[in-house]
């Protein structure tokens, strides 16, 4: 979920990670659609001509007794406001509120400004409004903030500036692990009433485009980072808001794309990282989502949230070996992480192994004993197995049980940390080409480098070419002399980590 990129606020929260914390999307913002004489993406305005206006829809809402006048007259003056400063503006101010103004639109087209979404939809224009009208140009994934309030917001290049909830809730991690208890009281307090009503729960949704996903989307990493916070905070506070909260989190979890992230499988199920691409196998997100159901078990001892841990414990346990190349790690199933992402994982992982290794979220409840017998209630001995006790998943479960769970997760995030220190392997597979040929070099490659090829005549450079290519047998281009000759090739492959090795050797230039 394919270029990819790490929160800049991710490393200064990886000290969370102990309290798990973020990942950011892998996928890379859009780029701005065509502008119309108003300001607003052609493609946007176009689907707002099928449906109703946003003043149409606020309207109806009234209307019809689902919010009240003072909400009405609220979310109709951020609109107007925003419609005025949208016809002073220009150039990228101009675009950048305006794509907001489009999502609203679509959304509002699609009848999808339910009375729970207006909360956040209204929130993120008038910050829109105010930042493009008042506030400094920003160029490229920044992040922004609106002191007093806790929320994190990310500016995403033609969509303007949105709420950014896995660094919203990787913040609140921190502040927890930091006993900072008046800013995550604060923070909670803030991101409940900007959830939305969704797969029969709650959501913190995205309210923008995104490779390809129109809003409102959300995702099965920041659910499970939210629903970890939202637990934590009620084990702290012991606040009813927190733990209701938590539990209507689980909605996603239950519940099939695109409403949900609930993907099921033979072993269990998979919780996708994005409600729009339920097909993508993201595995740093999956695992991090199954850490939150753990936490959030281990915490209130829900069964359901055992329940849908299980599951998922079970499919990760079935996939996780697969994403490990034996040099490196796979972000999907379409190709191989980047440093961070990598780096990522092998925490993700490590934290659930750290879990798992404890046994389930939930003890196992004794087996009811027949009528007119005594029973007798012994503590179970520590387990390094995932010790799943039931639900969907049980047999499933049990087919594994010669891999203990723990095992497979401590054993690839030892691995993957192994490989930030293990150089590539490569080599020279192709050794004679055409004359005057756009020729592809062909080599082996152990994983995802940068690797440089160099061409030498006797000790005259003839070619060099760079490229970052991921493991396989990739080629790389050298265009040929138009005469016959020997030469040598050298090649250097330095991997994300920086960890480098050499080959060499002859070809020949022959034939027609």
């Amino acid at each position: 979920m394919l270029a990819r990129r790490l929160p800049t606020l991710l490393l200064a929260l990886l000290a969370c990670l102990a309290l798990p914390g973020i990942a950011a999307a892998k996928r890379p913002a859009p780029a701005a659609a065509a502008l119309g004489p108003l300001g607003v993406p052609v493609r946007a305005r176009v689907a707002t001509t099928h449906g109703p206006t946003v003043s149409g829809a606020l309207s109806s809402l009234l209307r019809t007794g689902q919010i009240s006048q003072s909400v009405y007259s609220s979310d109709y003056s951020v609109y107007v406001a925003a419609k005025r400063s949208l016809g002073k503006l220009s150039g990228t101010r101009r675009e950048e509120l305006g794509a907001v103004m489009a999502n609203v639109q679509a959304m509002a087209a699609a009848g999808q400004l339910t009375p729970s979404r207006l909360p956040v939809v209204f929130l993120t224009l008038e910050r829109n409004r105010y930042w493009w009208t008042s506030k400094p140009l920003l160029y490229g994934e920044v992040r922004v903030s609106f002191p007093p309030s806790e929320l994190v917001w990310e500016h995403y290049p033609g969509q303007g500036i949105e709420i950014q909830w896995l660094a919203t809730f990787g913040q609140a991690n921190g502040f927890y692990g930091n006993n900072e208890d008046t800013n995550l009281k604060r923070l909670v307090a803030e991101a409940i009433p900007l959830a939305t009503a969704r797969a029969g729960g709650i959501a913190w949704e995205y309210m923008f485009r995104f490779d390809g996903g129109l809003p409102p989307w959300t995702s099965g990493l920041s659910q499970g980072t939210g629903l970890q916070v939202m637990a934590r905070a009620w084990s702290r506070f012991k606040e009813q808001a927190d733990l209701t909260a938590a539990q209507q989190a689980l909605g996603i979890f239950r519940t099939a794309p695109p409403q949900g992230v609930r993907v099921p499988t033979s072993p269990g199920a998979i919780y996708a990282e994005y409600t729009y691409a339920p097909s993508d196998r993201i595995l740093n997100g999956f695992i991090q989502a199954d850490v939150g159901l753990y936490d959030y078990t281990q915490i209130t001892k829900d069964p359901l949230g055992l329940r849908l841990f299980e599951e998922g414990d079970a499919e990760a346990r079935a996939i996780t070996p697969r994403y490990d190349t034996g040099y490196w790690s796979l972000y999907d199933q379409y190709g191989e992480s980047d440093l961070n992402y990598h780096e990522l994982l092998a925490e993700f992982l490590q934290h659930l192994c750290e879990r798992t290794r404890k046994g389930p979220p939930i003890a196992p409840a004794p087996a009811p004993s027949p009528p007119g017998t005594t029973t007798t209630t012994t503590t179970p001995p520590p387990t390094t197995s995932t010790g799943t006790t039931g639900g969907a998943s049980a047999s499933a479960a049990q087919a594994s049980e010669q891999i203990p769970g723990d095992q497979i997760y401590c054993t690839t995030a030892q691995s993957f940390y192994a490989d930030l220190k293990t150089p590539p392997v490569v080599s020279l597979l192709s050794h004679s080409f055409r004359p005057g040929a756009r020729a592809g070099v062909q080599i082996s490659l152990s994983k995802i480098s940068t690797v440089k090829l160099v061409v030498r005549q006797g000790s005259r450079i003839v070619w060099t070419n760079t490229a970052t290519v991921e493991g396989g047998k990739p080629k790389l281009l050298w265009v040929t002399p138009r005469k016959r000759g020997s030469f040598s090739i050298s090649l250097t492959a330095t991997d994300l980590a920086g960890n480098f090795a050499t080959a060499d050797g002859p070809v020949t230039v022959s034939g027609h």
